[in-house]
């Protein structure tokens, strides 16, 4: 039986923020991978290495991780005042699907870099030295995303001295802006779908739990760690290997999806493994991170810890620390009662490997609370460019 020999397709592998994901402009992949819909898919599945029974994703560019399954296309944008679209692409690690319900925060980090050195932006806007401005536009949510880039001799500045908890290496910084960052995309639907900051929310074998849902960022469930017998300084041997606990937060996350109106019946939510997210959160505590460094509850505000895909993030989600930060901001919700209450601009939070600044601008208009805006600093590098193959039968 004769096979169909690989193909080359260009692709940059980058790191964006604590994640890592293979990048590609719409205009290298294959025709029929260039509109949405199942040769796409089964593109980037392939490419990934998904599905995976082993859950190892050896036969693809995947590493076997929420934070390292992801896929990017980057094109230039139609849309006024615009440079670039993304859209991203998270790819199940097991099963053969790619949820695009979500963006991704981390990897939002790396897609001004990846524009610039890729020609996508317009070579005017890019200083020989300072600071490139390029305005992204977030296809999954229908959001705008402002990234500063540093350019030095006319080229992207990937080394300094910008240190990144979950990061091991330092690297030059990248300023985020998520403006007007209320996920109101797909699914419609408000900053509180429910209108309220906190509500009651009834799980079964667990019991009725205060909860804060929001979409913000990406849309999160936020618990009270006390409340599900946790303290928030918890790391992820503390939960992923604890098979009780993960069938417990699925649970949750599932019911506060549907009361959200993110599902329609509880069993969808197995096909939506990247949105909503489901976050504890509690007030500062001394801990010691993932890397061994004492983290003083005296300087952070709150503790948050947040699942991605099933498992505990081993940082914190880009989008998720987008969430945190409005919930932090808007006085009443979950996440701003363990800070400490009242009105504030900025939270600094506990996760497993650090901690990390959010800026959040909150205003309550016509009884409603809006965010105009959340800012944070990533970092991003390349770590590998040229071309991925795939069979050509893969798609």
């Amino acid at each position: 039986m004769p096979h169909l020999p690989q193909i080359k397709i260009p692709a940059t592998y980058l790191r964006g923020g604590t994640s890592k994901g293979v990048f590609f402009r719409l205009q290298d992949l294959p025709e029929a991978a260039r509109v949405p819909g199942a040769a796409r898919d089964a593109l980037l599945l392939r490419v990934i290495g998904s599905p995976d029974p082993y859950g190892k994703q050896i036969d693809g560019m995947g590493g076997a991780t929420s934070s390292t399954s992801k896929t990017v296309i980057v094109a230039t944008s139609s849309r006024p005042d615009h440079d670039v679209d993304y859209l991203f692409g998270q790819v199940s690690i097991d099963q053969a699907f790619v949820d695009w319900s979500g963006n991704c925060g981390n990897l939002s980090a790396a897609v001004g870099p990846f524009a610039i050195a890729g020609g996508l932006v317009d070579a005017a806007r890019v200083p020989h030295d300072g600071i490139a401005t390029v305005r992204i536009w977030q296809a999954n949510i229908g959001k705008t995303i402002i990234a500063h880039v540093p350019i030095t001799g006319g080229q992207v500045q990937e080394t300094g001295d910008f240190e990144l908890d979950g990061v091991t290496f330092p690297a030059a910084e990248v300023q985020l802006e998520f403006l007007d960052p209320a996920d109101e995309g797909e699914d419609g639907g408000a900053m509180f779908p429910t209108g309220q900051l906190v509500d009651d929310l009834e799980v079964p074998g667990v019991g009725v739990l205060k909860a804060t849902l929001i979409n913000a960022g990406i849309p999160t469930i936020f618990v009270n760690a006390d409340a599900i017998g946790y303290t928030g300084t918890e790391l992820q041997d503390a939960i992923n290997g604890d098979a009780k606990a993960l069938a417990m937060f699925e649970t949750i996350r599932a019911h506060g999806a549907l009361k959200m109106g993110l599902i329609q019946q509880l069993d969808e939510i197995a096909t939506r493994q990247h949105t909503p997210k489901i976050a504890f959160v509690a007030p500062p505590a001394d801990y010691v991170s993932s890397s061994g460094k004492p983290v003083a509850a005296a300087d952070i505000d709150v503790l948050a810890r947040a699942l991605s895909m099933g498992k505990l993030h081993h940082a914190m989600m880009g989008t998720a620390a987008v969430a945190i930060g409005t919930a932090a901001a808007i006085p009443g919700t979950l996440v701003n009662l363990a800070a400490g209450g009242g009105e504030r601009h900025a939270v600094r939070f506990g996760h497993p490997s650090g901690t990390l600044r959010v800026g959040a601008e909150a205003q309550r208009v016509d009884g409603q609370w809006t965010v105009t805006r959340a800012v944070m600093s990533r970092s991003a590098r390349v770590l590998m460019e040229g071309w991925v193959r795939v069979p050509g039968d893969a798609f």
